[in-house]
């Protein structure tokens, strides 16, 4: 059993009928499910697996309890480091998501950085992730960090400058390590943050 990680941006609140048909396929095969508890496109998917009676679910929160748990499925608290808040209170959850997961699958505004950095950690593990791109109209997968700078070639200038200032240290540096060689895609290229 593969266990996929489901996530994408709070803003979206209908699921593309793609996505729809995807988690179907998920449910009969019986994969593991790793879902957050937020808003938007957490409770959507959350309420279609709810409707199936899917029970290989888990739900990650970093708060106490999960502000979504649809399924009444197994909780995973997941704490945050002390005084973080907005992106960086949830960032922990999300990062253990992509480490247990074996796929992911988002459901991507187009603007939202916290769902373009859950891509980014499944592909500096070289972990497969299918994006739905709401903003384009288009589906893709990634499969590593070129494809990752790849996915955010159409997004503007401040989504990346987001994207960047949600990643931990260590991620700017797998990012700079594994694109392609400097000058070959300007649009991955992260500078190194002032200590």
């Amino acid at each position: 059993m593969s266990v996929i990680f489901i996530g994408g941006s709070r803003e979206i609140f209908e699921l593309p009928e793609p996505a729809i048909a995807r988690i179907g396929t998920i449910v009969a095969a019986e994969h593991g499910v790793l879902i957050g508890d937020a808003s938007g496109a957490d409770a959507e998917a959350q309420g279609l697996l709810a409707g199936y009676g899917y029970e290989h679910v888990g739900v990650f929160h970093a708060g106490k309890e999960p502000r979504n748990n649809l399924g009444d499925w197994a909780g995973y608290h997941v704490p945050s480091p002390e005084g973080a808040d907005g992106d960086w209170f949830h960032a922990a959850k999300d990062r253990e998501m992509a480490r247990r997961a074996n796929f992911g699958m988002m459901v991507w505004d187009g603007t939202s950085p916290g769902t373009a950095v859950n891509v980014l950690r499944l592909a500096i593990a070289n972990k497969p992730c299918v994006i739905y791109d709401l903003a384009r109209g288009s589906m893709a997968t990634t499969y590593n960090v070129q494809d990752w700078c790849a996915m955010l070639r159409h997004a503007g200038a401040d989504i990346r400058r987001q994207a960047e200032a949600c990643m931990t240290a260590d991620e700017r540096l797998a990012l700079r390590s594994r694109r392609q060689p400097v000058g070959s895609d300007p649009i991955c290229l992260i500078r190194p943050r002032a200590a």
